[in-house]
Parts: structure tokens; C-alpha cells; sequence
């Protein structure tokens, strides 16, 4: 049986951006450090489509499988928040 493997590229962020500006697979996200920190992830930029409601996650490790489009993926981090998204750009 052939092994499977998921990754792909990385953004690290602590402030509000732009992960990408191009369409992509996103595979999830690591939570590096928070203190009550949220992430809300869009889909077509900062004016996007909320793809999630206000996320306050824990440290660690979180999958969300997710199909992003034109105008690319976007998240916006309000109070302290320090969280790396791995995602797939679409021409992979």
C-alpha cells in the first residue's frame, strides 16, 4: 500500500493577512501561542466569504479541509494569536 502524504506550502502569522492570493487547498492550521487570540478565515481576500465562525483555538494542531477560490485566503487575528496555516496552492 503507498503511503500518503499531506503538506504543503506554510504562512506564519501573528497579525491580519493575506495567507495567499491565489486559490488553494487549505489543510488546516498549528496554534504556536494565544492568549484568547481568535482567526477568522475568509475566502476571496479580507472582503471575502467567512468560511468559519470566530475560531478561539487552543495550541496545537486544528484540520480544516477547505477549498478556497479566486481573491485567495485570508485571516484576520484579533487579541494575541501566533498560528501557522499550511495549505496546497492550486496549481499543485
Amino acid at each position: 500500500m503507498a503511503a500518503v502524504f499531506e503538506g504543503g506550502n506554510y504562512k506564519n502569522l501573528s497579525a491580519t493577512a493575506a495567507v495567499t492570493a491565489n486559490p488553494c487547498q487549505l489543510l488546516g492550521f498549528y496554534v504556536n501561542s494565544t492568549s484568547g487570540g481568535t482567526l477568522v478565515l475568509r475566502d476571496g481576500g479580507s472582503g471575502g466569504t467567512v468560511m468559519s465562525g470566530t475560531i478561539t483555538p487552543v495550541i496545537g494542531f486544528h484540520r480544516f479541509p477547505a477549498t478556497v477560490g479566486d481573491g485567495g485566503l485570508h485571516a484576520t487575528i484579533a487579541n494575541t494569536l501566533n498560528v501557522t496555516l499550511f495549505y496546497v496552492p492550486a496549481s499543485c
